[in-house]
């Protein structure tokens, strides 16, 4: 069966049940140690599995933007704020490891994605193995160095060696080095720049020693240690691999020629979703889950190219349809409602008939009150002197306030409850629905007629227009806007930016001077 109509099948039967049989709603925060379209990917796999298994879960991601200081105070947040189950990138390995003790205190389960903390007081692990990545660079540069001849050089360019990623792939390749002595290997340390490799490759050139293979720690290292190489003229003598394998970096730069090889490093957010599922619903699982992975050479690149494109658009299909059912989700539910209501209306109809015949009765007695009253009243009334003084009671008519129409004043509250919750980012349509007295399907089709958007459309709309007047009004920075004005992430608020008003953020704030 094809992965895309296994998707449609399994969010077929989530749309049927509706909610999860318990009732319940895992709450899953996510901390990622920093930007790049690699863990924006991830992003938005794990988003786009909000409903692609039977239990209801809410993803929250932050990002502390390579900053280990901002990860602590954020994940202490975090473990303040009802969550269920905590999923850390960590920025650093040492750093973190009382802020995650905090965590595991309070009984939260924590999954390490991708790198790992210097602590076993975790529940699960699960992301690329690393070492196996170095290991496979290394027997693919051992093949290169064989087809180049006897006497080739390895230059290895490190990341930064406090991350678990950077230690693990180093060691892997390490071990395939020392298991070569005719190959003459050497490892210097940079970080993950595109930069940083730039500069310690060129001055590898500038001192003469030039490496016959380069392998470099990222598809961004690589990048830079194929900048320095162009520049000295030598790419026809020298090869370059990378890690990371996405469609727009490594495996573009295999099809250009501008790597010779890289290793796909898996993102698989999917997964990261359905593993904190298996632990917060008391599944078996394994501690330990590493992703398995390939290389990207020349040979295969086209065919890695098809199938991340593939991928790529199933996941965004996920995304569209994950938007589509919180409007399915609502009708059944408005559905489930009416027919309880139905039963309700029932007993108030026979409360109602009771009630009826009282006023019956009761009005039965005010009428011949009424009518005790009713003459004097009519004298009052058409006395000069009781006229004059009715008029004290009486308000102007240039006092009276203009008539608004049920559709202006219905336009005053839904503006008034989405600028009082657009902080919000796990906002719902039918909390919105709620605040304003009316059902899902109500606000739809009352929204829907007036704007000729749907709600979730109006609410991004006045989202977006916030956010430029914040741009153009204050100095808070990009992703401090995006938070603000309800944006779960802010690339997403980036891109829906540029959609909507033909510019990124950053843009706008350039042309503010």
């Amino acid at each position: 069966m094809h992965k895309s109509h296994k998707y449609l099948i399994i969010l077929m039967a989530a749309l049927l049940t509706g909610c999860s049989e318990s009732g319940k709603t895992y709450r899953i925060a996510v901390s990622q140690c920093s930007q790049g379209p690699w863990r924006e990917k991830v992003n938005q796999e794990m988003l786009g599995a909000q409903h692609l298994y039977e239990q209801d879960v809410k993803v929250s991601i932050v990002d502390s933007y390579d900053d280990t200081e901002l990860q602590k105070r954020q994940i202490d947040s975090l473990a303040n704020c009802d969550i269920d189950l905590l999923v850390v990138a960590p920025n650093q390995a040492e750093p973190l490891v009382e802020a995650i003790a905090k965590v595991r205190a309070k009984g939260i389960p924590v999954i390490f994605f991708d790198r790992k903390a210097d602590t076993e007081d975790y529940t699960a692990f699960i992301g690329g193995d690393n070492v196996g990545a170095g290991k496979a660079m290394g027997n693919y540069a051992v093949s290169l160095a064989k087809e180049s001849g006897v006497g080739s050089s390895v230059l290895e360019v490190t990341a930064t060696m406090t991350t678990s990623p950077a230690q693990e792939r180093h060691q892997g390749f390490e071990s395939v080095m020392k298991a070569h002595p005719e190959l003459a290997y050497t490892s210097i340390m940079s970080d993950w720049s595109t930069e940083a490799a730039y500069k310690v490759v060129k001055r590898q050139l500038v001192l003469g020693k030039q490496p016959d293979i380069i392998f470099c720690h990222s598809d961004f290292m690589a990048n830079g240690a194929y900048k320095a190489v162009k520049e000295a003229k030598l790419r026809d003598r020298v090869k370059i691999l990378g890690i990371d394998g996405r469609l727009d970096e490594g495996i573009a730069y295999v099809q250009k020629g501008m790597e010779d090889g890289s290793y796909v490093y898996p993102t698989h957010g999917e997964k990261i979703v359905r593993l904190a599922l298996d632990i917060l619903t008391g599944q078996p699982y394994e501690r330990d889950n590493l992703l398995p992975s390939m290389i990207v050479t020349p040979e295969n690149a086209n065919l890695e190219a098809l199938n991340s494109k593939e991928l790529m658009q199933q996941n965004h299909d996920l995304i569209t349809i994950h938007d589509k059912l919180e409007n399915y989700f609502g009708l059944y539910n408005t559905q489930h409602k009416m027919l309880i209501g139905s039963l309700i209306t029932i007993a108030l109809l026979i409360m109602a008939i009771l009630m009826i015949w009282r006023a019956y009765v009761q009005t039965r007695k005010a009428t011949k009150q009424r009518q005790d009253l009713n003459v004097e009243e009519t004298l009052f009334y058409t006395n000069a002197d009781s006229r004059t003084l009715r008029q004290v009671f009486e308000t102007p008519k240039e006092e009276t306030p203009a008539p608004r129409s049920q559709d202006t004043i219905f336009a005053e509250t839904l503006n008034e409850a989405i600028r009082k919750h657009m902080g919000n980012p796990n906002l719902k349509m039918e909390e919105l629905g709620e605040e304003i007295g009316l059902s899902r399907v109500q606000l739809y089709r009352k929204v829907k007629a007036i704007t000729g958007q749907s709600p979730v459309e109006l609410l991004r709309q006045m989202r977006l227009q916030r956010g430029y007047v914040l741009l153009t009004t204050t100095t808070k920075t990009v992703n401090e806007i995006a938070y603000e004005v309800g944006f779960g992430t802010p690339g997403y608020f980036s891109n829906c930016f540029k959609k909507y008003f033909g510019k990124y953020p950053m843009e706008v704030r350039a042309e503010q001077g």
